[in-house]
Parts: structure tokens; sequence; C-alpha cells
């Protein structure tokens, strides 16, 4: 069984109290209705005693009572009716259901983990209720009245002669032969009387007088004075008092049957007080209307067979209902208890306690007593009248086996004075004031003369409560007799025939059983009670039967080993007697719960069976969103079943949509889940689609729905990005910058609202995928969207919007007319929209008539709902509906709260804010090559046009490879191209010369920011010198556009990213892009390979030294696939701050220099520094360039795009060697100091090998030219014009440590360090001094510090004398310097510094005074110490005595 609230121990003592009258004057009544509480609903959430209680029993033991409870009703006068009782049971069972949001108990057993409901508080409900509602029969009194409080009020005329009137009323009810019901204990009941005082309107002073006549007339113990109403009930909302009685008058109680009767019910008190209204919970409506047989057999009675009169008129029924409806909704929103205070509700408790101590208790003592003296004057009689009898029962044990054919006497009924009913009264007592040791003993005796009596009814009683005495006996003397249990019932059932004492017996036993964990036998028991046998069918033998399968089922999870299928099992039988009970969320409850096992094991037949069932409860329910789910589940992929059986399936499922759209026409579209929607893979598109290519006019590939998302290549794009809105923005990036997406998917940002343009198309694309072996047919498909436009905001404008022609003005929606899906195939649809209007766009999902093609099936065995055309027709049903698109963003993991909780991310790319118009671009490539050799320049154009009606201007194109391409710098729109370079279609700009200059070189000079490429510039962002830089509306121009192939043979990749703005600033949408990848097939060309080394024997004009020699080899690497003959060096070119070519010193004569396949050339020209006066007058970036021409024609290397090419392959070298930012402070320090040390080696010299290919293509002779460059920056290093494939290192072992200093490559080596001071010392080689005259002989020297390097040095000279070997002593003997010992100095650069020393000898001999040390460092290098300085040879002094 399920957990439970209570104990066991807790729930027997609770559910068998001792039982109370109340009977109120008409006054008093009316003083309890005040707080819209009849006076027992009053005192019910006081009954239970906080306290323990003291009594003695009749051997005069002291007995403790723990949590007495006590039950006070009115008095009604008819029993309940069983109709009634039935109906409350089912309204108890229908209203529990299980919590909203409440954990469910985890169960693991094998393979199966179990979300099961741990506590079924429907079963407990239904239990109270049942236990509370036995009406009171004459075999047992457990549930007879013990005392009778009479109230009256102290505002009435004569209180105590009203007294009187009540005593007479309770005397003629009990002792009044015409009064069957109520039943009463004992013949002498306690009357207690209580006068209640209204605190706000009545005299305290006459209620107190009266009081203690009433003290004087019966007594301190059997009068009470309550005092309530402390406050008027309009005051009652200003402040909050708590109302403890709601949660019991929920818990309906049968008071009386007014409204299932057409008599007029006798009730004693107030006879049109609402109190005495069956208060039931009903249904909620939608239930209800499918529920309309709830009382129809349903036999919840005690004979049912021999009442004709609990049949119900139908009629009369739905009345009854109805009327109860009606009283519970108008009770709803009351509040119970307004005029009483918390003082009032110590009062109230305070008399419960009272009662309780000075009356009740001292009254069941008083009985128990007189009842017990009784049975020990009879005993004697007993033994003598009862000796044969109990030899045959003298033992404990009833014979069970025997029962049966014992003579069915359930009939007798003793007389109220029998001697056996006082034992069973005496047992009763005990057993209510929790004395089970006696009770047991006293049922075990009166089951002993009842089985003699054979009065089985009566014996079954006895055994029933001698059972539960005996489990509740304190310190358990006995085990639990779970066979006078099993004996009870079947004499309940099977000879009484009465199934509610039966009931009762199971539900106690079950619940011992449970406590014991004796699961298996407690299921036994339950189960034993469900049997459908004719005599017991109806409603409440269903509902009866529903739970205990439900209980047994969960015995079965509960035990040691869970039986998994067989709580499965028992869960759907469970379901089905729900389902014939008109449970009906129950029984889909206990549906859902049994999935759990058979889903996902293979049991495909029994999964669908249990989800169709689901399906038509959940659609009977009106829970729709269940039942598509169930529905969905029978069509998914993973069935079994045949394509027509899957067709029907589907037929039944638009059936139910069918009919639920036709409930509410007019309401909101119904969500279909077929075909899925993967609503993750939605990817949504801004903007028109691409152009396809027009001969040779290319249009730029930009972004679309085909391209496959790539995660480094938008990471490239954004890079790009970054650059150029850096520069635009003076270097930094703005705050507010996100790059451009022009499709969003999964991948992509999409926390941000995205910005759409107004007139441009948003496209959606949509993947579909179909589970079903059956086509679906998809009619009238489109976007369902939400619009908002900004300058409408206020009126109604947040409705759906369906179709395009709701709002065709605001936004236009594209319809689908068919589309078709074929069997289990996946297929994504394009759905566009067209924003005319800015404001807010929420794309809410998608809207469709869901379908199936025309055709025939024949499909049996399906039942078909109500109203469903089943058979041979043709199919043409379908169904307008809708499916949203709910996209879930990304797991959020940022902080601690993120990633200990799982939270979600927004995903907005379904939002799009439509902006103003803006400028759009269309870029096209005229005569764009897709292959190239490496070096060659090809001339193509390129086209902008402005397809939009705004103008756009600040064009600008970034590229990853500026050197790829060029726009030709600004010389290039001024210079005219030559007529001969116009005849052969050259894309360089030549000039004709003449043959004596062949030899030497022609210099010219240009500056690299003609060329957009200045030092603080970004080399990459590229400005397109459109004219007037403005493109208006509609316009286009052409511009050249030469191409450099790239030096590495292979595919190429090329990512252009054009940017622009709008004249007009957006503050939305600052600025647009669009993007193209060129891809070019390269083959590989020439090889060049440059050294420069000094020349010593040549001197320049001026005398002074430094000319070098530049050594050039150029290898023709071509393979014969790109069809090339031969390539001719038509001219090498030098381009440098500080140096030239000056001529060619080739000592061969062929000035036109060929290269066939894998031949060789080499060339050595004489390079000369550029004179000073060029150099001071040129800015920093004027670099000269001098041409040596191989032919007729003169390059000029300084103009476009020769000049171009070269600026970009420098600064992609200068990129390419600042790719390793340094980080810290200390490693910009020593590259400092290296270039430093390092710049007397340095050239900083280019050269540009100009070079003509011949091909031959379709027998055709093609001319191709290019160029290479070779960037030449020390001395004696042999530089290439390709990039080096770095080799592999050679495997080194592996370190588990980390290195502690990883600069050390960037330090200069010690030997450079250690030649930045060069010494020198001045001093006589020898000196005489008369030692006789002088001991000391001082002698002055010179120390001379010269610095070799152009930077400030720090110097520090210690002279302090550090040779300690013995050896180097002998030798040189020692000496002192005098003076100060250590200088520090700083030498300026090339700085020449002189020290005046004194050395003080004292005996003759031979010094070496080159013991001093010097120390150097460059002077901003904060973090390293000085480096010692190479010393010169020993400076020996000789010293002579005169």
């Amino acid at each position: 069984m399920a957990q439970c609230v209570q104990s066991v121990q807790e729930l027997i003592p609770d559910s068998f109290v001792p039982c109370v009258a109340a009977l109120c004057s008409d006054e008093a009544e009316r003083l309890t209705r005040l707080n819209h509480l009849s006076f027992a609903e009053l005192l019910k959430p006081f009954s239970r005693l906080t306290s323990e209680v003291h009594m003695r029993d009749p051997n005069n033991q002291l007995h403790i009572i723990k949590n007495l409870k006590i039950a006070v009703s009115n008095i009604v006068t008819q029993p309940p009716h069983p109709g009634a009782i039935r109906k409350l049971l089912s309204d108890v069972v229908s209203c529990s259901q299980p919590a909203e949001g409440l954990v469910a108990n985890v169960i693991t057993a094998g393979d199966y983990d179990l979300n099961i409901s741990a506590t079924t508080p429907w079963f407990e409900s239904y239990r109270e209720t049942f236990l509370q509602s036995m009406p009171a029969s004459d075999h047992e009194f457990l549930n007879h009245y013990l005392a009778c409080m009479l109230v009256a009020s102290s505002s009435e005329a004569d209180p105590v002669e009203q007294f009187s009137k009540l005593s007479q009323e309770q005397h003629r009810i009990q002792h009044n032969s015409d009064y069957t019901y109520p039943k009463w204990f004992i013949p002498n009941t306690l009357k207690y009387y209580v006068l209640l005082h209204d605190v706000s309107a009545g005299d305290e002073q006459r209620a107190e007088s009266i009081y203690e006549e009433m003290k004087q007339k019966y007594g301190t113990q059997g009068c009470y004075l309550l005092k309530i109403n402390s406050r008027t009930s309009n005051r009652a909302s200003d402040e909050q008092i708590p109302d403890p009685w709601s949660q019991y008058l929920q818990k309906n109680s049968i008071q009386n049957q007014e409204s299932y009767e057409d008599g007029p019910c006798t009730v004693t008190s107030n006879k049109n007080s609402d109190s005495n209204l069956l208060s039931l919970d009903g249904l909620d409506n939608e239930v209800k209307d499918g529920l309309p047989n709830n009382f129809r057999a349903h036999p919840l009675q005690l004979d049912p067979s021999s009442d004709p009169s609990n049949s119900i008129d139908g009629s009369d029924r739905v009345k009854c209902a109805s009327s109860l409806h009606d009283t519970k909704k108008a009770n709803t929103g009351i509040i119970h208890g307004a005029c009483l205070t918390l003082t009032d509700h110590d009062r109230i408790r305070q008399f419960i306690q009272e009662f309780t101590f000075r009356g009740l208790l001292p009254h069941i003592e008083k009985t128990i007593r007189q009842l017990n003296d009784q049975l020990i004057s009879r005993k004697g009689l007993s033994r003598s009248l009862f000796s044969a009898t109990k030899k045959w029962f003298s033992g404990s044990k009833v014979p069970e086996k025997s029962i049966n054919e014992l003579k069915n006497t359930s009939g007798l009924l003793y007389p109220p004075e029998a001697p056996e009913l006082q034992i069973r009264k005496m047992a009763d007592l005990c057993f209510l004031v929790q004395h089970y040791d006696l009770a047991y003993s006293c049922y075990h005796t009166a089951k002993k003369d009842f089985l003699n009596d054979q009065a089985m009814l009566y014996a079954a009683g006895a055994l029933e409560m001698a059972a539960v005495s005996a489990f509740l006996q304190p310190g358990a003397p006995r085990p639990y007799p779970a066979h006078y249990m099993d004996t009870a019932i079947q004499t309940y059932r099977d000879i009484c025939k009465n199934m509610v004492l039966a009931e009762r017996c199971v539900l106690l036993s079950a619940e011992i059983l449970k406590s014991q964990s004796k699961y298996s036998e407690a299921a036994a028991l339950l189960i034993r009670l469900t049997s459908e046998q004719n005599t017991w069918k109806g409603m409440d033998s269903d509902l009866r039967s529903a739970l205990l399968l439900e209980q047994a089922a969960h015995c079965f999870i509960n035990m040691k080993s869970p039986m998994v299928r067989k709580y499965a099992f028992h869960m759907i039988l469970a379901g089905h007697r729900f389902s014939k009970a008109g449970q009906k969320k129950h029984a889909l409850r206990c549906y859902c719960q049994a999935m759990q096992v058979y889903k996902g094991k293979g049991w495909s037949l029994a999964e669908d069976h249990i989800n169709f069932t689901i399906g038509r409860q959940s659609y009977t329910l009106r829970q729709l969103d269940n039942a598509v789910s169930a529905f969905r589940h029978i069509l998914i992929n993973e069935s079994k079943q045949s394509a027509a059986q899957q067709g029907a399936f589907l037929r039944e499922y638009l059936y139910v949509y069918k009919n639920v759209s036709q409930l509410s026409p007019d309401g909101p579209l119904p969500q279909l889940p077929l075909p899925y929607i993967n609503s993750s893979a939605t990817r949504v598109f801004f903007g028109h689609d691409r152009r396809p290519a027009d001969g040779e006019k290319q249009a730029a590939t930009h972004v679309s729905l085909d391209q496959e998302y790539d995660y480094e290549s938008s990471q490239q794009w954004r890079e790009l990005e970054e650059q150029v809105v850096a520069l635009v923005n003076k270097g930094v990036i703005p705050s507010n910058f996100h790059p451009t997406q022009y499709c969003l998917n999964s991948y992509s940002d999409n926390s941000r609202f995205p910005l759409a343009v107004v007139e441009e198309p948003i496209t959606v694309e949509v993947a579909f995928r179909n589970p079903l072996k059956v086509s679906l047919l998809l009619t009238d498909l489109s976007l369902l969207w939400k619009f908002q436009p900004n300058d409408f905001i206020g009126k109604n404008n947040e409705e759906v919007k369906e179709l395009v022609t709701s709002e065709p003005e605001m936004i236009g929606t594209e319809v689908i007319s068919e589309f078709l899906i074929n069997s289990e195939e996946s297929k994504v649809a394009r759905l566009k929209l067209f924003p005319h209007h800015i404001g807010e766009l929420h794309i809410l999902g998608v809207v469709y008539n869901l379908g199936t093609i025309q055709g025939s099936m024949t499909v049996d065995g399906i039942g078909a709902l109500p109203g469903c055309h089943t058979g041979k027709h043709s199919l043409s049903m379908s169904v307008r509906g809708r499916q949203d698109l709910e996209i879930q963003g990304p797991r959020l993991n940022n902080t601690k709260e993120e990633k200990t909780s799982i939270k979600y991310g927004p995903d907005r790319r379904l939002d799009p804010i439509i902006t103003e118009e803006m400028p759009l671009l269309e870029v096209f490539f005229i005569h764009f090559p897709t292959g190239l050799l490496c070096g060659e320049i090809r001339k193509a154009y390129v086209e902008f046009v402005n397809v939009s009606k705004c103008p756009l201007t600040g064009l600008k194109v970034v590229c990853k490879h500026p050197e790829f391409f060029t726009f030709g710098g600004n010389t290039a729109i001024l210079t005219p191209l030559s007529p001969s370079a116009s005849e052969n279609c050259s894309a360089y700009k030549t000039v004709v010369t003449d043959s004596t200059s062949v030899c030497t070189a022609l210099t010219s000079s240009a500056s690299s920011t003609d060329f957009g490429i200045g030092t603080g510039s970004h080399p990459e962002v590229i400005p397109v010198p459109l004219p007037d830089t403005v493109l208006l509306p509609g316009a286009s121009v052409q511009l050249p556009m030469w191409l450099r192939g790239p030096d590495e043979e292979g595919v190429h990749e090329i990512n252009f990213l054009f940017y622009y703005e709008g004249v007009k600033k957006q503050p939305k949408v600052r600025h647009r892009i669009l993007r193209h990848t060129a891809v070019i097939c390269t083959s590989r060309s020439l090889s060049v390979r440059a050294t420069v080394c000094r020349s010593n024997s040549l001197e320049d004009e001026e005398g002074r030294g430094g000319n070098m020699l530049v050594f050039v080899d150029v290898e023709n690497i071509n393979t014969s696939e790109a069809g090339v003959k031969e390539f001719h060096i038509v001219q090498v070119s030098s381009s440098s701050k500080h140096w030239r070519l000056q001529k060619s010193v080739n000592l061969s004569e062929n000035k036109d220099a060929k290269l066939g396949s894998r031949e060789k050339g080499k060339f050595c020209f004489k390079a000369i520094r550029c004179k000073e006066k060029e150099v001071a007058t040129q800015s920093s970036e004027k670099y000269t360039f001098a041409d040596i021409i191989f032919g007729n024609e003169q390059i000029i290397s300084s103009a476009s795009p020769c000049a171009d090419f070269f600026y970009r392959s420098l600064s992609s070298e200068l990129r390419k060697s600042q790719a390793q930012p340094s980080v810290h402070t200390e490693k910009q320090s020593m590259e400092g100091a290296v270039r430093l040390i390092q710049k007397c080696s340095e050239v900083d010299l280019s050269v540009v090998i100009l070079w003509k290919a011949y091909v031959v293509e379709d027998s055709k002779q093609l001319i191709l030219e290019g160029q290479h460059h070779v960037i030449l920056h020390t001395v004696g290093k042999e530089a290439f014009s390709y990039p080096q494939k770095q080799e592999p290192p050679e495997m080194e072992p592996l370190k588990f440590f980390r290195p502690e200093n990883t600069t050390i490559s960037l330090r200069p080596s010690v030997e450079q360090l250690s030649n930045l001071i060069k010494t020198s010392l001045h001093y006589p080689e020898s000196f005489n001094h008369p030692f006789h005259q002088k001991s000391l002989c001082l002698v002055p020297v010179t120390l001379l510090l010269s610095n070799c390097s152009k930077a400030d040095v720090d110097v520090i000279v210690d002279l302090r004398h550090k040779t300690t070997s013995p050896e180097s002593l002998e030798i040189h003997g020692s000496f002192t310097w005098l003076g100060q010992t250590q200088y520090k100095l700083q030498l300026k650069g090339e700085e020449i510094h002189s020290l005046q020393l004194k050395a003080c000898f004292v005996h003759t001999g031979v010094y070496n005074l080159g013991t001093f040390r010097v120390f150097a460092k460059l002077s901003d290098q904060v973090t390293v110490f000085e480096t010692s300085q190479q010393n010169s040879m020993p400076a020996l002094i000789i010293i002579n005595n005169v």
C-alpha cells in the first residue's frame, strides 16, 4: 500500500472515538451561526485534547489516554441514506487529486526507474469518509452516543427553563419507541449543560448569575459557561484571524438527508438552518457532465436487497446534484469564525478539556465499573449455563473452516439488556479510551458467547475488534491474529452479505499488515474484495475495487524485491475499474502510472493499447494536451503498427481535433503535433535571395540558406568586421557593437533581438519530419506572427495574424498552397515574410491544414470514436491548426548559481525588430579568374550597385589577405596607361626605354600612404575609391581590380567583407556588410632566393664605405601541367628607405633572362646607400624604387599595381613578425635591446622580380605576367620569396616541470652584451719611487670607457680586488686602488669617457693593473642586471726603488 500521513497506531484510535450529541436551542444556534458554523462545527477543530488524560480501570489501576479525540455532532433522527453515502464517497475521491508539483517517489527496481506517487490522498480521504459515515448498528456500540451537550443562550428569557425543555427533548428521542435513530450507548446518557454567552452583545453579569444557578442545580461537574463572539462581524476585515475550520468543513460529513428525500426530515435543532444541508463537494462541471450515471447501481448500503427505497429517481438525482453544487459555490469565500478572537479559540479549547476531564471521562469510568460489576456477578451463571459450550470453544482459536457449516443466524437480534451485549459494550468502551488489554479480553469473551449462539454478525464484529485490540496492545504481548480478521471478513461477506463491514475489516487489516511489512498478505487481502460478483456489481463496487486494486499495486511495488510488472498490471486493472466507476481522472492517472513500466520495453501492442486508452480518457476529460500526447505516442516512428493501422490512428486523431475545433470555432487554433518540427534547427535569413551568375558577371556569394554553418568561417567573418569597425571608430570597437548576422541558426548568438530592414524579406526555414508510414499533406502553409508597429502602440494590435489578407499593408506573408511530406521523410520549408512597416515582429509558429493524400484504406480491429467514419472511404479529412516554434536557448553556465541549477538563456532569432530603410549593396565580379600562377598579376573589374532607395557611403573592403588584390593607389587614377601597355593588355604601367640604360638603375620614389598602407592604419582594411565617395540609389560603378596569385600553391579561399554605411545615420543599424568568398587555385611558378653581403673593396663617390652586393637566384619550379613554356625575367627592382640597387654586375652578355622548366638563373647587383640629403628630405614612409631592366620596357615599380603588391607583401611580412605580440614590458624592452644591438647588421632592402610567362592554351599563346618579392633583413642571411616550411623539431625528452624563464629566447646573447663597452688604461710602463723616504708609492692611472652602441648605457666600474688565489698573489703581487672603489656612470650613444684613478704600492715589483671589473647594461633595461664586459690584455707596470 502507499504511504499514509498517519501511522496505523494513529489511524485506528482516530477512526473510533467517543461520540457526543449536541442539542441546541434556536437562540444558541443563532449565536454560532454568526460565524457561519453550527455548534458541532464550531467545536470540531478543538476536539482533540492537547494533554494526556488519566482514568482508573475496574481494578483501580491508573490508565493513561494519549491524544484523545471526541466527535461532537448534531442529533439527526434518521440514518444517512445509502445513496447519499455513495455520492459522498464518489465525490470525495473525485475531488482528491494528486497535488500539483508533488515530488514523486522514485523507485529503482532492476531496469526500471519509476516515478510513483508516494502517497494516495484520495484513498485516505475515501477511507476516512467511509469510516466516519458508517451508520450506527445494533451489533456494536463504537459509534453510539455516550453523552449529550444541551446548549442554550444567556440571552434567552429563561435559560434554565430552556435547559429543561432540551433535556426532555433528548429523553424523548432516546426512550420513545418512535425514534430508532440515533443510537445511544446506555440508557443513562450523560447530559452536559452549556450556557453560550455572546460577549459583544450580551449582559455578562446576567450570564454569570445564570451560570451560578446552573451550578446549584446541575453541579459544577455538569455545566459550563462558554463565552464566544468577542468581536462584531463588521470588524472581521481589520485583522487576520486563522481559520481552522475550513480543512474540517471540506471533509464532508452527513448531517441529514434533506436533499435526498421528499418527506421532511425530523431535526431537533433549527429546522431552517443551512447546517442541515448535506454539504458535498461536486466534481468539476466538465467531469460531472461526463458522468450522468453516478448513482446508478451504487448499492453501498447495509441491506441493499431488501430496501426498495434506495434507488433514486433520475430527475431528483440531477436536481440534487445541481442544488448541492450551487450550495457549494455559494459557500465559497465565506469566512468562518469571523466573530471569534484567539481568546475565544482558547475558551473553546478549554471548554472541550473541561467537558472531557470533568464530564465525559468520569462518566465512562463509572459506566465501565458498572458493566464490570454486572459481568462479575454473571460469571457464576455463565460457568453453569455455558459449561457444555465452553468445551467446544475452550481454545482461543475459532474454527474458521466450519464457519460456513454453521446455521445462518446473522439476523438474530439480542435485546438491549442481554448480558452478551453488556460484555460487548464494556469492550467498546475500553477500546474507545485506549484500554486495549481489557478490551481484548472482553472481545474474546464476547466472541465465544456469540459463537455459542451462532449470532454470526455479532461474532464477526467481536472477532474484528479483538484482532485490532490485540494489535494495539502496548508492548505487543501477543502476535496480530490475522486469522480473526480473515474469519470476520468471510462472515461479513458470505454469511451476513454486508460488504460495508467486510470492507472496513479489509481496510483496517491491510493497514496493520502493511505496518508489519507483510505486503504480500496485504495485497492478497485487498484483491480478495475486488471480485466482480453479480450480487455486488455496481458503481460502489467499481469504486471500491479500483481503490483496493491500486493499494494492492502499491503493495507489490513496496515489497523487499519490488514486483514491478504486477504493480503495472494491477494499476491497469484499477484504471479500468476507476473508468467504470466514472472516475475518469483517476483512471487516466492509473494508466499513466502503469505506462512507465510498459514504455520502451518492446511491448508495443500493450503500449499502444494504454496510449489509446489514455488518449480517449484525456479527450473525455477535455485534457487535450494529454490526448494529443497519447495519440502522438501511437503515431511516432517507433510504432510497430502497419501503415493501415497508423492511417486509422491518424483518422481518429484528426477526428478528435475536428471535434475540438468545432466546439470553439472562434477560439484559438489547436496545436498539431504532426509532422514533427525540429525547432532548434529553424534558420532565419534576412535579405533577398542571391542572384544567379550572368555570363562573365558573378554576384558576390554573400550569405544564403544553402550554405552550411562553419564555426571557423563565422569567426573569420567576425574578426574581419571587427577590424573595419575598429578602423571607422578610430581604433576602438564600440561597446555596443555586435557582429552582423544575416543567417541565424542554432550555432549563432541569438541572445539579442535581430534587426531586419523594412521592405527586405525575412525567410524562415522550418525543418519538418514525418514519423508515420503514411504521407502527410500540408496545405495553406504559412507563418504565424504578431506585429507591433512603432507608431501604433496603444491600439489593439497584439492579436495573432494568420493570413496574408489580415494586415497586408503591415507584413506580407507567403503561403505555400501544398507541401507534401512522404512517409518517414524529413523536409524543410522556406517561408517568407515581407515587412512593410517598422516595429516589433514576433514569429510565433506555422499554421496549416493537416491531412493525408486522397486514397482508400480498410482497417479492422480499431474501435473508432463515435461519428468517425471507418471502413473503405476516401480520406479527405483535414484540420486547420498551428505549431509553435519554441526554441530553447543555450544552457547558462557563467555564474555559480547557473552552474548549480539548470537555466537557459533566451533565443530571440524569431523576434526581429524591423528598422528604417537602409542602403543595400550588390557586388558583381567581372573576368574574375579561378586559377592563377603563384605571383601572377591579373586585372579584373568589380561592379558596385546600390539596389535600395537610400544613398550609401563609406565603402570599404576588408580581407585577411590584402596582398591578394588592389584597387590601385592614388596614382593609378591620375596616370593614364601608356599606349604600349594598352597594346599588350598589360596590367602594369610601362614606359619604353632606350637600350643604353640597360644595366644602370632608374630611380623613383613613392609613399606608402598613397597606396593605403600607412604604418598606423589597418593594412587589411582597404577603402574602395568610389567617385564622390557616395553611391546614389540605383547607381552602379565599375572599378578595376588587380589580383596577385598567392605565393603558396593550392586552393585558397579568400574572404572579402564589404562594409558600407548609409548617408543618413541610423541609431540601431550603423553599417551593413556584404560577404564574398573567392576560391582561387594557384600553381607553382618561380622560386626566388636572395642574399646580401658587405663590400669591403668598393667605396662610393663620397668616400664612405658600406656598399653591398645583392645575389639573386631565380628558379623555374613550374610543372608542365599549367602549359607554361618559359619565364622571362623582364625587370629587377629594389625598394628601401635607405638602400637602392645601382647596377647589375652580371658577367653574362645575355640581357634577356629566359628560364625553361627547372632552370635556374643567378643575378648579382651592386647596392648603395641613398644620399643623406634624399633620406633627410623624405618622410619616414617614403621608399626609393630602383628599376634594373632586362628588356625594352620599364615597368614603373613605384606605380600601381607593382607598388601596391610590394607594399602589401611588406605589411603582411611585418604582420607575421608581429604575430606573437609581447605581453610583458620586460619582453618589449628585451626586443628593444636586441634591436639596438643588432641594428648595425640590418639592411632593410626589398627586391622585386618582375616576369612574364608564355603559356600555350588551346593552340593560342598567352602572355602572363607577375612579380615576386624578397625582403632582405640581415647581412649574410638568405631570404626567400615564398614561405619556408618549418621542419618538425626532433623529439625532445618530456619535461614534467615548468621552465622558470620562458623569455630567454628574446634576450640578447652574452657575447652581444659583453661588447657594449670598450676599455683602455693609460699609465707609465715603469715608475721609480724612493721607498726609504716614503713607504707608499702613488701612481696616477687614466681609464678610458668607450660606448660602442647608439643607446645610453649604464656602466659600473668596480675597483675592489677580488683575486684570492695564491698563484695570482705570487705572480703579480698585491696593490690597492685609492679613493672611490666603485663608479656608476651613464654613457650616451658612442660617447668616450675618462676616469682618473690612483694606484698605491708598498714595495717594488711587477703588477697587473687590469684587476678592475666593468659591468654594463642598456639604460632602459630595468629588470636586467649589468653584464661583465670583456677585459683587455693584462696591463703590467714595473715599480722601481730609487
